[in-house]
């Protein structure tokens, strides 16, 4: 069977179609099972990963203690109405609204590094997701983002945060959660392993 569905027998062009239709099943047969996770993981790497594992640093105040112990700043990011409302007081803050924000710096710390190895990258991916979207809500709704800085889809200005910058990054984490990291990654080898 081929790409198209069809054996390739029955469907077969002459000319020039049929020399791009043999080159196309050609590179996507040399391709196919390790480029697409690989070439992924790498732009996600270049350009997503590093934002968000600075985010999570900055968060931990710059040691690993800070997993668990992050800073006030974070809370003022994460949570910027609630701690207008206890003067910026963390320990005024319920038990929800702690794991809220630790849960953030984990997702903003591991995930990526999951990503990148190529480890549960399927989940991982999903996890990312989310934390784009939760950041996207809490920029809008809490730190009061609008006009150009949201855009609006088909707008023609490709400059927008949320609605072309986070599109692509949500896009990209959405090819790793549907196709996985493919066989250049920890997941194959865990996978593979006798």
């Amino acid at each position: 069977m081929s790409q198209f569905g069809v054996r390739d027998k029955y469907y077969r062009r002459t000319g020039l179609l049929g020399i791009y239709d043999g080159l196309v099943i050609s590179v996507t047969t040399a391709l196919e099972g390790w480029f697409t996770g690989l070439a992924a993981r790498f732009a996600f790497a270049s350009v997503i990963a590093v934002y968000y594992l600075n985010s999570a640093w900055s968060g931990m105040n710059g040691s690993l203690i800070g997993l668990f112990n992050v800073g006030d700043g974070t809370y003022a990011a994460a949570l910027p109405a609630r701690m207008e409302e206890v003067v910026y007081d963390p320990s005024m803050l319920t038990t929800f609204e702690h794991l809220f924000v630790h849960a953030g710096v984990w997702a903003e710390f591991f995930l990526p590094i999951l990503i990148i190895v190529g480890l549960f990258t399927r989940i991982a991916a999903v996890g990312m997701i989310v934390v784009v979207i939760v950041q996207s809500w809490v920029d809008v709704f809490g730190h009061g983002l609008e006009g150009k800085s949201i855009g609006a889809m088909f707008d023609r200005l490709p400059d927008a945060i949320i609605f072309d910058q986070r599109l692509l990054w949500v896009f990209l984490l959405g090819i790793l959660a549907l196709h996985g990291a493919g066989k250049v990654s920890l997941d194959y080898v865990l996978k593979h392993r006798k």
